[in-house]
């Protein structure tokens, strides 16, 4: 089965109407990985790390955001956070303990870092989620893709000009090769 669950750009923009508003190129027919390119090429680059997390399955966003954080902040084996650790796990093993293990290190963690996004991202990406005030909300489609964007985005602010672009590429190509089933390592 395909990686990537839709076979043109504009289908994605259909499942997820707030994409419009967090991608400036227009919508158009053309498959999505030919659209990602497009974009990695365009005046905003970063737009092609948001469409890819929301044009990838939700487990496969994860790994791929997991991946891009890990390149970006040069982060080693070993060096790992528990948010960072946890969404890795739930890639791994998508059970809902570790999805709901990975929800709750996020949400105790400082949302100013990559990683509790990850952790969120998997959380988010089935099931429910809890509520401050202890009730149960159905998580959303597009949570675990906005999640993944934020991190990876996050991460991303944190490096400098000069390693921006290549850092930018890397993650780029990381999601086209696990939109074509290329991918070395994954879920």
């Amino acid at each position: 089965m395909p990686r990537i669950r839709f076979a043109a750009a504009r289908e994605v923009f259909e499942a997820f109407p707030a994409l419009s508003g967090e991608v400036r190129a227009q919508p158009s027919g053309e498959p999505p990985m030919a659209y990602l390119r497009a974009l990695a090429a365009g005046e905003t680059p970063e737009d092609a790390l948001t469409f890819c997390a929301y044009a990838l399955r939700p487990r496969e966003a994860v790994w791929w955001g997991c991946q891009c954080v890990r390149s970006i902040a040069q982060i080693a084996p070993g060096q790992e956070d528990p948010c960072l650790l946890a969404a890795e796990e739930w890639v791994r093993q998508p059970e809902d303990e570790r999805r709901v293990m990975a929800l709750r290190l996020g949400g105790e963690s400082d949302r100013r870092g990559a990683t509790p996004w990850l952790a969120l991202g998997a959380g988010w990406a089935g099931g429910t989620v809890s509520l401050d005030e202890g009730g149960y909300l159905a998580s959303r489609p597009d949570m675990t893709a906005n999640a993944v964007r934020t991190a990876v985005l996050i991460a991303l602010a944190r490096v400098s000009a000069k390693e921006r672009g290549r850092r930018l590429g890397m993650c780029v190509d990381g999601g086209v090769r696990l939109m074509q089933h290329e991918a070395a390592e994954g879920p």
